[in-house]
């Protein structure tokens, strides 16, 4: 399993014993949450412990950012996706979760409970009852109140020391640098008033430029001086002192960047540039104006950028969906927000066949928070728009293992959108895919009936070939392939100008054909097939035209073809992320390094298979005629290593990170 933490912005400065004591009672306790007031640096300290301390014995670290998150409804979901998880089962996700997990010891950080302290609770609860070598890492602003929670109190950094460090950092950052002792003295008062926060150092730093640090301790010393809680609103000082520092952020910033800060905080994803124009822009804020606003944000570290992507730390975004709210234009920039991500799906769906397949997928992934709250919003204001968009997006998020996602919002959308029926049959056609990929065979078979009756309603021919895919895959994975071919045929017939709904069903085809033994058609088929898909610089199609060719080659005894099939077939997965191709890659590969006489390196790709195929979440599954291939191989790879050996090598290649005996598999040609 692959670990992940968010990497460091700038220097990690003090916390020494903070990190120690942290890592010591992550290895006497299984839960510890690390409580503190916003800006204090948890989370900070939790990627410092995650990333390069961590308890001893831990084989892996996730990292699940509920902070994308408005509800609990998809929490397991984001944690199951942080693990590694592609579940393709019908479990309850916290119980597939679990089972993945197992007796792996992870260390599991979840960032930002603070707005789902009761859904973290329940799911830490199961979960660390059910995987004896879980430990949990999580950051709040309260506990999560679960038996056995160690609670962790991080206290600001030390005024009179750390806090001057990091100061003085983010100002030589900033490029200002105390030069007489007087400024040496308003620097040390400034960390003293501002109570040792980092976010309020940081942010107070970046004023620097504007706010010199003997005017900044005097504003400090008066402002503070006068805001005393009134009205019977209590609040600690170092709140009002981290209050008072986003608000002179704020109070620097021109009107458009002021503007631009309270637009900025609709994003639930680090956002492109283009993301943020598309969605920030208009009205007083013209695009020349954003980018000059887009600029003064990152100099005063309101924004920070990091490959490529724009960040706003949460603390931040609250105080900027403040000044929307106040603004009156939080449902317009939700509006355009919603907009903007539908209209990316749009464009990702229209060049699924072509150059830009693999490069959509990867941008949809990075998008991914933003794409759900945009579901979110449009299903609350337009759930026509929404399902549009869920159909659009349901293929990507299947394909590229987050099947729970998909599910959940194309059936959401099938219960609460009447129509119209070319919506209602792409939403029907894609929760058929992903029904199928989860081996819920009848309720596939249904949708892809209804989303035959809806395209038939709507008059399009395309969506009509779209359900045929679906009734087609529902037929070869009940084993009745003539059948299948038959409604492919059927579909195939029909005038349309949609190049990748006729892809998906040519492969059916191409899969039917093999079933049914007639191979000479299929691999003429199959050739054909991969031949327009790499002129179209396409992936999807084209990883399982390799695969049917590998099958093809393995029935006829051409081990070598089939290995550079499988291997093909391999680099395609690896390229759109899809788990459960690679799963039945290697099973492919692994059988005709059998039949080659590579017992050793059989074993291990079955190994990696095996672990990418708990990483969905189910046993071994492909079309029928690959189990007795897989089940031939196996023997013939234990007969040449013996049955020790053979255990031994896969056992270590299902304990190894998947993806580097995946790398390995593809360098050994």
């Amino acid at each position: 399993m692959q670990s992940w933490v968010p990497p460091e912005r700038g220097a990690f400065v003090g916390r020494t014993r903070e990190v120690a004591e942290l890592v010591g009672r992550l290895g006497r306790h299984r839960l510890v949450t690390v409580v503190g007031a916003g800006g204090v640096g948890k989370s900070r300290l939790a990627a410092r412990v995650a990333g390069g301390a961590a308890p001893d014995g831990v084989e892996s670290v996730h990292w699940a950012p509920l902070w994308s998150l408005d509800g609990g409804a998809l929490l397991t979901a984001l944690v199951a996706d942080a693990c590694g998880l592609s579940d393709h089962s019908t479990r309850e996700p916290a119980d597939a979760l679990a089972a993945w997990i197992g007796e792996r010891r992870l260390l599991l950080v979840l960032d930002s409970c603070e707005h789902l302290v009761p859904e973290c609770a329940a799911l830490v609860e199961t979960l660390l009852a059910r995987c004896r070598g879980l430990v949990v890492l999580a950051t709040s602003r309260e506990a999560l109140g679960t038996a056995g929670e160690s609670v962790f109190v991080l206290d600001p950094l030390p005024p009179d020391s750390d806090a001057v460090e990091l100061f003085a950092r983010r100002a030589a950052d900033a490029g200002v640098r105390w030069q007489s002792p007087a400024e040496h003295v308003a620097a040390a008062e400034v960390c003293r008033r501002l109570e040792g926060i980092p976010l309020a150092l940081e942010l107070a730093a970046a004023q620097l430029p504007d706010r010199p640090v003997l005017i900044m301790a005097r504003l400090l010393r008066d402002r503070l001086a006068l805001e005393r809680p009134g009205d019977g609103a209590v609040r600690p000082a170092r709140h009002r002192a981290l209050r008072t520092t986003i608000g002179w952020s704020h109070e620097l910033c021109d009107p458009w960047e002021r503007l631009l800060w309270a637009r900025l905080s609709v994003f639930r994803s680090d956002a492109t540039v283009d993301d943020v124009t598309r969605v920030c822009a208009g009205g007083p804020l013209s695009e020349g104006a954003l980018v000059r606003a887009l600029d003064g944000l990152r100099r005063k570290s309101v924004v920070t950028l990091h490959g490529g992507r724009l960040r706003m730390l949460d603390t931040v975004r609250e105080y900027g969906r403040m000044w929307l709210a106040e603004l009156g234009e939080s449902r317009a920039t939700a509006d355009r927000h919603a907009r903007h991500f539908h209209d990316l799906v749009v464009a990702a769906e229209a060049v699924w066949w072509g150059p830009g397949q693999a490069e959509e997928y990867e941008r949809l992934a990075a998008c991914f928070g933003d794409l759900r709250a945009a579901l979110e919003h449009l299903l609350a204001v337009d759930p026509a728009r929404a399902a549009a968009m869920a159909g659009g997006l349901g293929f990507f998020w299947a394909c590229c293992g987050r099947l729970h996602e998909a599910g959940h919002y194309l059936e959401e959308c099938v219960q609460l959108v009447p129509g119209p029926p070319e919506v209602l049959a792409k939403v029907c056609w894609a929760l058929g895919v992903v029904r199928c990929l989860r081996g819920e065979y009848a309720s596939a078979a249904r949708l892809g009936d209804r989303a035959r009756e809806e395209a038939a309603l709507a008059g399009d021919a395309r969506l009509l070939v779209d359900a045929a895919y679906v009734q087609g895959l529902v037929l070869l994975l009940r084993g009745r392939p003539r059948d299948a071919l038959a409604t492919a045929d059927r579909a195939l017939a029909l005038p349309h100008d949609s190049a990748a709904a006729r892809a998906r069903c040519r492969l059916v085809r191409v899969f039917a054909l093999t079933a049914c033994g007639l191979l000479e058609a299929a691999r003429a088929e199959a050739e054909a097939l991969r031949s327009d898909a790499v002129a179209a610089g396409e992936h999807w199609t084209r990883s399982y035209t390799e695969y049917q060719l590998a099958v093809m080659a393995l029935y006829e005894r051409r081990s070598a073809d089939a290995a550079a099939h499988a291997r093909a077939m391999l680099r395609d997965k690896r390229t759109i992320g899809d788990a459960f191709g690679l799963g039945l890659g290697l099973d492919l590969l692994a059988a005709a390094l059998a039949a080659l006489g590579r017992a050793d390196e059989s074993a291990a790709a079955y190994g990696a298979g095996q672990a990418f195929w708990d990483m969905v979440g189910h046993p071994q599954r492909g079309t029928p005629e690959l189990g007795p291939v897989r089940e031939q191989s196996e023997r013939a790879a234990r007969r040449q290593l013996g049955d020790d050996a053979y255990d031994t090598v896969f056992t270590l290649a299902t304990l190894t990170d998947p993806y580097t005996t995946l790398e390995a598999m593809l360098g050994a040609e």
